[in-house]
């Protein structure tokens, strides 16, 4: 059970629009690369500077259940690689890498078959936020020295988006996934994004944290 996720909803009540994403694509091939190209420059505005990329791993690059890209992504995901090299690129899973995950096996095998580092963490998303923030801060040669320049690029609004705009990031939706969201939680994102939009709301500008 992920109970970080359990109780980081409840922030949705005082700030509904923490779990909407600054970029939605439908799939991972949908991805622009590199990530700063879907935020063109408007006058006043600063511009993206997205150095390092989060990547949840089921049902964005990866069947779920599974520990490798999927073969429809996998040129895609090998582009990826190219403009984010070595410590700019992170695999964060609620599966791979967390406690779950006995004596890391899954971990151990996504890296293999990704050549992606995969985050060890206790607390599941969006609650490893700090952690996430600490391992890039920690490897220099990813670039970071802000959350402002992290993006999150997952399947779910509660979990990767949340995780981004509680750090101050950019999330990418993948919305449809590499299979259909059927799950309620799935549904009940969908139906809640769509309604906050409708009424107005717009994901946090990561632009406003620069330092």
């Amino acid at each position: 059970m992920n109970i970080s996720g359990t109780l980081n909803v409840f922030r949705l009540i005082r700030d509904p629009a923490l779990c909407l994403p600054q970029h939605t694509v439908s799939t991972f091939n949908h991805l622009p690369i590199p990530l700063s190209k879907a935020f063109p420059k408007k006058d006043g505005q600063k511009d993206a500077d997205i150095r390092a990329i989060v990547l949840d791993k089921d049902n964005c690059f990866a069947v779920p259940h599974t520990n490798e890209v999927h073969p429809p992504y996998k040129e895609r995901f090998q582009e990826l690689r190219r403009a984010y090299p070595g410590s700019k690129l992170l695999i964060v899973s609620n599966t791979a890498g967390t406690d779950s995950d006995k004596n890391l096996k899954e971990a151990a095998i996504l890296e293999e078959n990704t050549g992606v580092k995969v985050l060890q963490h206790s607390t599941k998303k969006p609650g490893c936020k700090a952690e996430v923030f600490e391992w890039f801060k920690k490897n220099s040669d990813s670039g970071v020295t802000s959350p402002s320049q992290i993006a999150v690029v997952g399947d779910r609004l509660f979990t990767d988006v949340m995780m981004a705009n509680l750090m101050g990031g950019y999330g990418f939706w993948i919305k449809d996934g590499v299979i259909e969201r059927k799950s309620f939680f799935a549904r009940m994102e969908d139906r809640l994004s769509d309604f906050l939009y409708r009424r107005g709301y717009s994901a946090p500008d990561p632009r406003s944290n620069f330092e």
